[in-house]
């Protein structure tokens, strides 16, 4: 599909200028041009430079400073709000409507500004993610930049879900307070809040919350989880033996979708009633588990709805062809016995279901596998929480008629069916699967009137176990993956897949408290109408928290005195040069040779006597950064590779120089000397090369944070080469000196025989 044309037409005339240049960046890659000319380093910096110095750059500040005046707006609507507010003693109805309705109006145009925003964000974060895969493709054999350009896009504010999430909360606060004193009872679902979502199940009403769980953290978590809530039994029949022995349930989901895609981009647009197909079933097909087929709706308003009707799978194939309607499991539910109602709903849902298929012309696309453990009291179902583990995207489709993944005359792929395969599914074709890197927690909690979830809940959604992934859905995550080339719009979660979602427990915990104080003055704002006291606010900050006097403030405080007084102390040109010069000093520089020397904040902090913890915080025996799997890029191991290489190439040289030189010595004592010295000048290059290439793959294993500089080795080489240099010019102007004095005695000794010759000549003449 043709994202350039889907890009021009999403363009806002105002802001035209604002978008990424696409089109530029496709004529710098040449992407549609014959390979006539090599691609060159210089392209491909000139590339980079464009997409990363300038195109980024523009897309980013343009949003953040866009972002800015709409807060700044917001601001000055709450303040106007704020005075509307009526005093104690006058009557409501003095303040007029139409200041209300003016400030209606007015966050209404925030509100629209914010969408619009919204979609500038999302198509321009499509088009990089478009452009980079494009140019992998393309130039993927000697340059890969999709890795960095993911780094890049997770750290810029326009690539941020909950970014949106304070501004849209505070929308949503005013305009119920504004249609509260307008006598309008509807609610604007534009802005209701990103962080949690009303569903249907079973006649309730839960709000669920998603997540991302690290799986360093995944443990941590179920026990977190274990001492307040089971594990819930699928089977009824589980003795307590083979309930300790029996493993946590596979579930398969096999989603539906046409073939341009039409359910996804309503997902991912966000569209009113957004609705989603699939067929579910527990196990390996082979064993005859019970299927369903469920539609599931997401309505504007946020909340949404779940119809699902039990089938059998040699009737799957012939209901989405609306051949078969459930005939023999209406007579079947009528030989029963069972009443009319429901008979009469099943058939309301069954027809509903046939019907969206048959418009919507869908057919199975995509296979979620995953592990699922889930926890609930037994008879009580007011928080439920399920985690979901081994999850795996598979391509379902047909859609390409040469190559399909499935029979187009089967609605599920029976090679991995028939052959029981399980994960990580190792005989699938890599193009055709996608892993997922975290575990999926998935909180629900059921409205029952109750103003707040309980308060381990709250406690567990605020912590460094859990990542935030409100809009995360498993069908828009698997299309996004494997079908990247048939759509034209991507959410915004895939840049945080190649990040690490790991948190430090008290940046974790600040950040909750930002986020505790920040609800508190929105509801400050509009207190007076809530029924709130005006100034007060209910939120207090925690003993370690970063909005009051907290433990680390002393200790970063504490820490800046002590190093002030040590910069004091030194000389004005040690001051003069600053921490950032000391703080380059690595372990090949002097202060490493000779550490009670070193001025580095590395060297300070450990010769500073270490300030007493708080009561109940204990040191911990394993650093952060030292704890999970190690990751690090590729970039990194083949820069340690490149330098060692480079080593090796000048011993080389070295070696060959030396080896030359002997053989051209014809006895030459001063020669062959230098050859030798040459010789040695390489073997010590190569050692050299070797030692620090170890040393630093070693620095890297460790996730050290010292500098992986070092000036010995390369100082050593140069200044014996220009000894030895020096030492040749030397000896050969000496050398040469000396031929010339040999030269001039010789030519005067001659002179004088000449003239004692001519002398007796004359002698004998007289």
């Amino acid at each position: 599909m043709r994202f350039g044309r889907t890009l021009r037409s999403s363009i806002y005339p105002e802001w035209k200028d604002k978008y990424i240049d696409y089109a530029k960046l496709k004529s710098l890659l040449r992407e549609d041009a014959e390979e006539r000319v090599k691609w060159t380093e210089d392209d491909e910096n000139k590339f980079c430079d464009e997409i990363f110095n300038v195109q980024l750059e523009k897309v980013a500040a343009f949003q953040e400073s866009t972002f800015k005046s709409l807060e700044q707006r917001a601001t000055k609507a709450a303040e106007k709000l704020h005075d509307l507010a009526p005093e104690e003693g006058n009557p409501k109805g003095t303040i007029t409507t139409e200041r209300f309705k003016e400030l209606e109006k007015e966050l209404d145009g925030i509100l629209d500004e914010t969408k619009r925003l919204k979609k500038y964000s999302e198509i321009n974060y499509t088009g990089f993610l478009k452009i980079v895969k494009k140019h992998d493709r393309k130039r993927g054999n000697n340059y890969k930049i999709r890795p960095m350009l993911m780094t890049s896009l997770s750290k810029r504010p326009f690539n941020s879900e909950q970014g949106y999430h304070p501004l849209l909360n505070k929308l949503s606060t005013m305009f119920f307070v504004v249609r509260q004193q307008l006598d309008e009872t509807e609610t604007n679902p534009a802005v209701s809040s990103s962080d949690a979502q009303s569903q249907t199940h079973n006649g309730e009403r839960y709000t669920a919350y998603k997540f991302w769980v690290h799986l360093d953290n995944l443990l941590e978590l179920k026990t977190y989880v274990l001492r307040r809530l089971p594990v819930l039994v699928y089977s009824e029949q589980s003795t307590s033996k083979s309930l300790e022995t029996q493993g946590d349930p596979t579930l398969n989901s096999l989603y539906f979708d046409s073939q341009d895609f039409s359910l996804y981009k309503d997902k991912v647009d966000r569209q009113v009633d957004a609705s989603s197909l699939r067929v579910r079933w527990y196990g390996q097909l082979s064993a005859n588990p019970e299927l369903f087929l469920e539609l599931k709706t997401i309505h504007g308003n946020g909340t949404s709805e779940e119809k699902r009707i039990p089938i059998k799978g040699k009737y799957i194939q012939s209901f989405i062809k609306g051949e078969y309607k459930m005939e023999k499991s209406i007579q079947k539910m009528e030989r029963q016995g069972q009443q009319t109602n429901k008979i009469e709903e099943f058939k309301v849902t069954v027809a509903e279901i046939q019907k969206f298929i048959l418009e919507h012309d869908l057919q199975p696309v995509l296979r979620a596998v995953y592990t699922r453990t889930a926890f609930q009291k037994p008879l009580d179902d007011k928080v439920r929480i399920s985690i979901d583990t081994s999850l795996a995207f598979i391509r379902e489709d047909s859609l390409d008629p040469d190559r399909p993944c499935r029979d187009p005359d089967n609605w599920h792929r029976l090679d991995i069916d028939n052959s029981a395969m399980a994960y990580p599914f190792p005989n699938i074709n890599q193009g055709e699967i996608s892993r997922f890197p975290y575990a999926i927690l998935d909180i629900k909690v059921k409205d029952d009137g109750a103003k707040k979830s309980p308060k381990w809940v709250e406690d567990l959604m605020a912590s460094h176990l859990v990542h935030k992934a409100p809009r995360f859905s498993k069908f828009v995550h698997g299309v996004a993956s494997l079908f990247e080339d048939n759509v034209n719009a991507l959410p915004f979660w895939l840049s945080e897949i190649e990040t690490d979602i790991r948190k430090d427990p008290q940046d974790a915990f600040e950040e909750e408290e930002r986020r505790k104080a920040t609800r508190a003055e929105n509801s400050q704002v509009v207190g007076s109408f809530l029924g709130t006291p005006r100034g007060g606010g209910s939120f207090k900050p925690g003993v370690s928290s970063p909005l009051g006097k907290s433990y680390m403030q002393d200790r970063l405080a504490a820490e800046d005195d002590s190093t002030r007084e040590r910069r004091s102390s030194r000389s004005p040109a040690a001051r003069d040069g600053g921490e950032g010069s000391s703080a380059q000093s690595g372990y090949g520089t002097m202060p490493s040779v000779f550490p009670s020397f070193s001025l580095s904040r590395y060297a300070l902090v450990r010769r500073v006597k270490e300030a007493p913890l708080p009561p109940g915080v204990t040191k911990p025996t394993l650093l952060i950064k030292d704890s999970g799997p190690l990751q690090v890029e590729p970039k990194v191991w083949l820069a340690n590779e490149r330098t060692f290489l480079k080593w090796q190439h000048i011993s080389v040289l070295l070696g060959t120089l030396s080896v030359a030189l002997y053989n051209a010595a014809k006895g030459s004592l001063t020669i062959q000397a230098f050859s030798i010295v040459f010789l040695g000048i390489a073997m010590f290059t190569a050692i050299w090369g070797y030692s620090m290439h170890r040393v630093r793959r070693d620095m890297i294993v460790a996730r050290s944070g010292k500098d992986f500089d070092n000036w010995i080795g390369p100082v050593i080489v140069c200044v014996s080469l220009i000894v030895v240099l020096i030492l040749n010019f030397i000896i050969q102007y000496r050398e040469a000196v000396k031929k010339m004095n040999l030269s001039n005695d010789t030519n005067s000794s001659s002179a004088m025989t000449d003239t004692l010759w001519s002398g007796d000549v004359k002698v004998e003449l007289n």
